[in-house]
């Protein structure tokens, strides 16, 4: 598949800026990160969505992207990571969701197996904006008492996570990304 849209200008710096921007997310669960790392993905794909999968994604990643996204987003992927694609949710590494739609689910997702709960599927699901839905108190590691959020999440999303908090350590971790922010919700993390 071939792109007329560039990757990172910069790629060793700004993959490892970004990197440390997604390690921070996960490290520090429901605070929001702005990647700063300019970069113009195929439209339908926010610039920190982009510049997460460009920092992710390898030629050993098998991704799922939902089907809402053009096939220039799939080509733009593959040609500047060299990732594959599955249509099987259950056997990607990284899931790709342009949103919250109704029909989603954790479930669909790999949570891993005893033997190896890294196995699981990580989500990157854009969001609009990181503020403005319903407040939610966060507890667990990376968080020194409680951690509140608002993102704006469907209400049966917070009962699906808390049923995977407790299937630990199997369960899916979760990027979610705006236009140039983005925030962690590790499997770790609980409700208050």
């Amino acid at each position: 598949m071939i792109t007329q849209l560039p990757g990172f200008g910069d790629p060793v710096d700004d993959a490892q800026q970004t990197f440390r921007a997604l390690l921070n997310a996960l490290s520090h669960p429901g605070r929001l990160h702005t990647l700063s790392t300019p970069l113009t993905p195929p439209g339908g794909l926010t610039p920190a969505c982009g510049a997460a999968c460009l920092t992710l994604l390898d030629l050993e990643t098998w991704v799922w992207l939902s089907p809402a996204f053009q096939t220039d987003v799939k080509a733009w992927l593959q040609f500047h990571t060299g990732c594959r694609f599955t249509p099987d949710p259950q056997s990607a590494n990284f899931a790709i969701l342009p949103d919250m739609d109704a029909k989603f689910s954790l479930n669909h997702f790999n949570m891993g197996t005893a033997e190896q709960p890294e196995q699981s599927t990580t989500l990157f699901i854009q969001l609009q904006t990181l503020i403005g839905g319903k407040p939610v108190l966060l507890k667990g590691p990376g968080i020194q008492d409680q951690q509140g959020i608002d993102l704006p999440l469907p209400d049966d999303f917070w009962q699906e996570w808390q049923q995977n908090t407790q299937n630990y350590p199997l369960g899916i971790d979760i990027f979610f990304v705006s236009q140039n922010q983005v925030m962690g919700l590790p499997r770790t993390t609980q409700l208050i």
